[in-house]
């Protein structure tokens, strides 16, 4: 029963999986069989775990021979050759009753739901710390956009100070190597590869984004922003 599991397993009564095809309960995860359907395809098959962090993966099984596993569901959409990507909680199904239901219609979601509003979106990175996406800000004289990497305390303080100025510009920059008004853009298939530990070209999800940490906020910093999160932090 969904009641006796403890410790990180994800907490499902016994209605919310009432009839749901497929469900296996793991050490710290809940799997169900899911599906994703494209017209010119039909329905790809696979299994959805489903983990207290929010996080979830999908081990597909299209056809025999596949190897794709721990997918994203966003990722298994686009892999099941969707012909619009981009929708997963309504075009990702599990069987309920024999009928396909969109995950957005069930309770599968609701610690995935929980990550995202949780006071730090952020999740562990592979050392144990945040993870931050890398950031752009627009030069105010060029109007290119110009990367900041987030790995580390030092990075995280050059995109706080640099987003707080109003007339930032390239020659500000402080990096390794400098960039100046006359370097080339990032090309556009570029920019969309952001350090996301989850998918390579996620547009923003709760591994990579950061809504507040030690890492990128800071007690010497007298901005709103910063002087909010050390505040609630002490409440």
């Amino acid at each position: 029963m969904a009641a006796e599991n403890g410790g990180g397993v994800p907490q499902f009564s016994e209605e919310e999986l009432r009839d749901v095809s497929g469900v296996r309960w793991g050490e710290d995860f809940v799997e169900v069989t899911c599906g994703c359907t494209s017209h010119r395809y039909g329905d790809a098959v696979g299994h959805l775990r489903v983990y207290a962090s929010g996080d979830l993966e999908v081990s597909c099984e299209c056809t025999p021979g596949c190897r794709e596993d721990k997918l994203t569901p966003s990722a298994f959409e686009k892999h099941s050759g969707r012909e619009t990507a981009g929708k997963w909680r309504n075009t990702v199904w599990v069987m309920v009753q024999g009928e396909k239901v969109p995950l957005s219609k069930t309770a599968l979601l609701k610690y995935y739901s929980l990550s995202l509003k949780s006071a730090n979106g952020s999740h562990k990175g592979r050392n144990g710390r945040p993870s931050h996406r890398d950031e752009f800000i627009h030069c105010t004289e060029c109007g290119k956009e110009r990367r900041f990497r987030l790995r580390s305390t030092e990075e995280c303080r050059i995109y706080h100070d640099a987003l707080a100025k109003p007339n930032w510009t390239c020659s500000d920059l402080t990096t390794d190597s400098r960039v100046t008004c006359g370097d080339e853009e990032e090309r556009a298939s570029r920019k969309v590869l952001r350090g996301c530990s989850r998918s390579t070209s996620c547009s923003g999800c709760v591994k990579c984004v950061c809504f507040g940490c030690e890492i990128c906020r800071f007690t010497d910093c007298g901005c709103q922003t910063c002087v909010d999160f050390y505040h609630n932090s002490k409440e």
